[in-house]
Order: structure tokens, then C-alpha cells, then sequence
């Protein structure tokens, strides 16, 4: 399994998902994106090949990425005055869109 190959795929995908919604911010939530993955990478490496080797389940893994919640910063949106809410369905939509391409990549 490529780790690079799937964070780039995951930025992607994660700039999409905000950048089309808060095109004003695209800039910014590019680089709290890459901060998070970046804080994150060798967990989700290491969670990923546990997960393709069968030693954690699919509700582990989804447990696991969501214990990293708190670290998604999204600094350009809380600073446009977004709610928590707002931004905790944020998080969320981030949380299964690393799930779901992270699946998809096994």
C-alpha cells in the first residue's frame, strides 16, 4: 500500500469537499488539510495496514479516525465566524470521507 499515494488522494478529495463549498477559503483550507494529514500521518498508515491485514475491524478503524477529530483545525473557517455545529459537521463529513477513500484504497 502506497501512503503517500493515498494522503495526496485524500487531500484531494478533502479540498473538494470544502473548497466547493467555501471557494473564499480554498487557500486556507488547503493548508489546515495538509496539516492535518500531516499530523496524522503515520496514524493513518499505521491504522490503514492494520485494517487491510484483517487486525482491526471497520468500526475500530472508524473509531480511530474519529478519536483525531480534535485535531482537524480548520483555522479559515472558525475564523469566518462558522458555528460549532457548523463546524463539527465539518469535522464529521472529514472524518468519513478519510473512512470511505481509506476503504476504498484496500
Amino acid at each position: 500500500m502506497d501512503i503517500e499515494k493515498l494522503l495526496k488522494q485524500l487531500k484531494q478529495e478533502l479540498v473538494t469537499l470544502l473548497g466547493d463549498k467555501y471557494k473564499e477559503f480554498k487557500p486556507e483550507i488547503q493548508k489546515d488539510i495538509t496539516a492535518f494529514l500531516d499530523s496524522s500521518k503515520e496514524k493513518l498508515e499505521r491504522w490503514t495496514l492494520l485494517l487491510a491485514s484483517s487486525s482491526i475491524t471497520e468500526e475500530e478503524f472508524s473509531w480511530l479516525l474519529k478519536s483525531q477529530q480534535d485535531l482537524i483545525a480548520l483555522k479559515a473557517l472558525q475564523g469566518a465566524g462558522l458555528s460549532k455545529i457548523k463546524m463539527n459537521n465539518i469535522k464529521n463529513a472529514i472524518i468519513q470521507t478519510v473512512f470511505k477513500t481509506v476503504l476504498l484504497s484496500i
